[in-house]
């Protein structure tokens, strides 16, 4: 299963309204917890069991929570039990479908 999430406070005391310290807090408990994951600019996605996956979320978000009194997440899943190296396998055949074009 793949589980997209973004968060982030909704507060900061950054001059410039950036949340990227807070966010690096987060995205560090997603690389220590193990899940295999991949992050990128808008989305942090993680590939796993429900129950794992949900746990990493929660914790992100009440990492979050310490330093802000309001937390923004959203979350999109594909939910496909027993299926793994989607990661990667959703790109290989996404790029294999446009080199047939």
């Amino acid at each position: 299963m793949l589980f997209a999430f973004s968060i982030a406070p909704a507060t900061t005391d950054d001059p410039d309204g950036s949340v990227s310290a807070s966010v690096a807090k987060a995205i560090d408990v997603v690389r220590r917890s193990g899940v295999t994951h991949r992050t990128d600019a808008m989305f942090t996605t993680l590939e796993g069991e429900w129950d794992e996956c949900m746990a990493v979320i929660k914790e992100c978000s009440d990492v979050l929570l310490t330093t802000s009194p309001r937390v923004s997440l959203v979350i999109k899943a594909d939910l496909r039990p027993g299926r793994t190296g989607e990661l990667d396998g959703k790109l290989e055949r996404l790029n294999a479908a446009i080199d047939r074009l």
